[in-house]
């Protein structure tokens, strides 16, 4: 018992790190994205898709932390209806939501950047302004179907124990969860599939753009801002690849060690997962060149009272 409580700590001491530094990231990302609307009136499409993104991954970061929370120090406040369902309902609800926004992110990048002829591309291309809002609509629709999903399987477990407030009836009723992991990690699979899928094709037409466009521009000495377009874009995306190739991993290997509370394994891909959504936002916002130039501002400043107090 004593190893459980000392791994359960460390755990949610790591969790609580990654979170907070997490939620910052993000909180900046989405302040700043703010003060620009106020101030100009109007978001391109680019910033409309990094605040949404901002904002999605804060609140799925904050729910996430309470539920590990919960679920590792005070399980018996946790397991009991409806909270267990409302946490897995906006859990669910705000992961879908950073995943599917983050595709439209490759996607948009992809669309805007490319320079192919085709007939499709060029369409995309004219009419992206006004496709990136209703992608960012259904992309929320899909993701409050997926919750509401996760809710119904969620509060099944707990039509026979809603009364359960004993030790033996908590072990039950948790035993009697574990038959509802596979229908909710096959929904967790499909999202992850359709987004990975989607970040895939982004990133090989970017790369088939960017080969193209370099071949090209061989024969001219002079530089390339849309080359410079392409291999920022591509960062971008190649970064997202990789660390939604580990999550995609992580997804997997937590079906298979579910039911292991208190291995290694498992520790490591909570801690996986739980760095996806702040190292993927700091790229985003050094990759775009007035969030990097605000957040430079801030850390000079910082730096700067430091001294000072010293």
């Amino acid at each position: 018992q004593h190893n459980v409580t000392s791994y359960g700590i460390t755990t949610v001491a790591i969790i609580s790190l990654e979170t907070f530094a997490g939620m910052w990231i993000n909180a900046f990302m989405v302040c700043v994205l703010c003060i620009a609307w106020v101030k100009k009136k109007i978001l391109n499409s680019n910033e409309k898709i990094l605040l949404l993104l901002g904002c999605s991954r804060f609140w799925h970061l904050s729910i996430s932390w309470a539920y590990s929370f919960l679920s590792i120090i005070y399980p018996n406040y946790l397991y009991v209806h409806p909270i267990l369902q409302l946490v897995v309902f906006f859990e669910t609800f705000f992961n879908y939501s950073n995943l599917w926004v983050s595709a439209c992110l490759c996607g948009f990048y992809c669309v805007k950047i490319s320079n192919f002829r085709k007939s499709f591309f060029i369409y995309l291309k004219v009419k992206l302004d006004r496709i990136v809002p209703w992608l960012l609509l259904l992309s929320e629709i899909l993701a409050l179907a997926i919750g509401i999903i996760a809710y119904d399987i969620t509060d099944k477990p707990h039509c026979n124990n809603r009364n359960s407030t004993g030790q033996g009836n908590f072990w039950k009723a948790s035993i009697k969860m574990d038959k509802h992991f596979f229908p909710a990690f096959f929904i967790a699979g499909f999202g992850y599939a359709a987004s990975f899928m989607a970040v895939i094709y982004s990133a090989v037409f970017l790369l088939f753009s960017l080969w193209r466009h370099k071949c090209k521009m061989q024969t001219n000495s002079m530089k390339s801002f849309s080359i410079d377009a392409h291999i920022r874009a591509m960062k971008s995306v190649l970064s997202f690849l990789v660390m939604y190739s580990i999550n995609f991993v992580c997804l997997v290997l937590n079906m298979v060690y579910v039911t292991k509370k208190g291995s290694h394994m498992t520790f490591l891909i909570v801690v996986f997962q739980y760095t996806f959504p702040s190292v993927h936002s700091l790229i985003l916002i050094f990759s775009n060149p007035r969030l990097e130039k605000v957040l430079r501002k801030v850390l000079s400043l910082q730096r700067s009272v430091k001294c000072k107090v010293c």
